[in-house]
């Protein structure tokens, strides 16, 4: 489908799906966002439901203004794929080992490494920057300093919610490497730091929902945010590459006989700013649960812990601000779906996954999420499908 328009305050809601099936609290939060006076855009995606400020699934682009809570508080959360060499012949018929293999390397929940990963012993690391990265940690919110050994431990972490790491087939049998991570606690402190902040501010105490306090440029709130913003970015992105190599090197040693071989990483952020220009116009593009899809660029759509993802290839739509869906969006709460659903539905809908299947991810169950397959459809005209995956092992935290 291409775009449904609605009457917004100062800019019209440009709508990826039916308005008719998105909450009411979904909706009112869009119009909320429209009336910001810095607004020149709102793009929603498919898979829009209501969050904290702004919905998941909206892309806001604002002239000399950003919202941190429009960005959420796990900055630069998103996803890294990377193909194999390796085919569906080439795995066990049990995968149990597998994905306590990957468990052992990997922390998961809440969990953090006994040391930091030294990415030197990572195979084929890319390590250029890393100094200067953890160098500019000084310069971040003096509040959540003190916080540095722990970012340092939780590096290469995977954290709990809808993070994942998955062993995935494509439709060729081809075997994929993916996981869904961001910035870990340090983001979240970070992001929650800059939201207080900006609530203090004169010009956002006559706003609609305080929760959409910004900062406006050329301020040094302002300053410090982008600041702290770019560099939680950075540790996200920085997080994936971490865990992708720990996650290569055991696939490495599960498969040592088939030596298998790997393409180059695809990897998008799906919650985060980035300075694009628009209609002439130098612009800040917040995506809160939506991937950057210009032309030919590739990005990275999961559905849920049993329903499989999608690699993509973007269209450049410039009326969606070249976005695109970050996955299947949810359709219940986390405490609805715990009330409606058993480790018994749990079972039936992670049938023939290697994953958890008691009651501490039963808020993760595929019921949970919109049908991915209607996602896709209705952004046919923002995203071109290069590959569909089907997990055979899930992680969570």
């Amino acid at each position: 489908m291409s775009y449904v328009e609605v009457p917004g305050a100062q800019v019209p809601i440009r709508m990826w799906t039916d308005p008719a099936g998105v909450e009411d609290v979904a909706m009112r939060q869009l119009h909320n966002v429209a009336t910001l006076p810095w607004i020149k855009g709102l793009a929603v995606m498919p898979d829009v439901h209501y969050g904290k400020g702004a919905t998941v699934g909206s892309v806001i682009a604002m002239r000399g203004a950003v919202c941190p809570a429009a960005v959420g508080v796990d900055i630069g959360c998103g996803m890294s794929a990377v193909k194999t060499s390796l085919t569906a012949n080439d795995l066990p018929g049990d995968l149990s080992r597998l994905r306590s293999k990957i468990e052992q390397a990997i922390p998961v929940g809440r969990g953090m490494h006994g040391d930091p990963v030294d990415p030197g012993r990572l195979h084929g690391f890319p390590t250029a920057g890393w100094d200067d990265f953890w160098a500019r940690f000084g310069g971040v919110a003096e509040a959540v300093r003190f916080r540095q050994e722990r970012a340092t431990k939780q590096m290469g972490s995977l954290g709990s919610g809808n993070h994942f790491i998955e062993f995935c087939l494509d439709e060729t049998g081809a075997v994929w490497l993916m996981l869904h991570s961001g910035s870990r606690n340090i983001g979240k402190e970070l992001a929650e730091f800059h939201m207080g902040q900006a609530q203090q501010l004169p010009h956002n105490q006559g706003l609609v929902d305080r929760d959409l306090a910004v900062f406006i440029a050329d301020t040094p709130q302002m300053a410090a945010y982008r600041n702290d913003l770019f560099w939680a970015q950075e540790y996200a992105k920085h997080n994936r590459a971490v865990m992708m190599a720990l996650f290569q090197d055991v696939v490495r040693k599960e498969f040592k006989k088939a030596k298998p071989v790997f393409e180059p990483v695809i990897s998008c952020h799906h919650n985060y700013v980035a300075e694009e220009r628009y209609d002439g116009m130098d612009l800040l593009v917040t995506r809160k649960g939506a991937i950057r899809a210009g032309s030919g660029e590739y990005g990275i759509i999961p559905g849920s812990m049993g329903t499989g993802s999608y690699i993509v290839k973007g269209l450049g739509n410039d009326a969606s601000f070249q976005s695109a869906s970050h996955g299947a969006g949810r359709r219940m709460s986390r405490n609805a779906a715990k009330k409606r659903f058993s480790t018994q539905d749990l079972m039936e809908q992670t049938r023939g996954v290697e994953c958890r299947k008691d009651s501490g991810v039963i808020d993760e169950i595929p019921g949970a999420y919109k049908p991915i397959e209607k996602v896709m459809e209705q952004q046919r005209d923002l995203v071109e499908v290069v590959a569909q995956l089907k997990q055979v092992v899930c992680v969570k935290g």
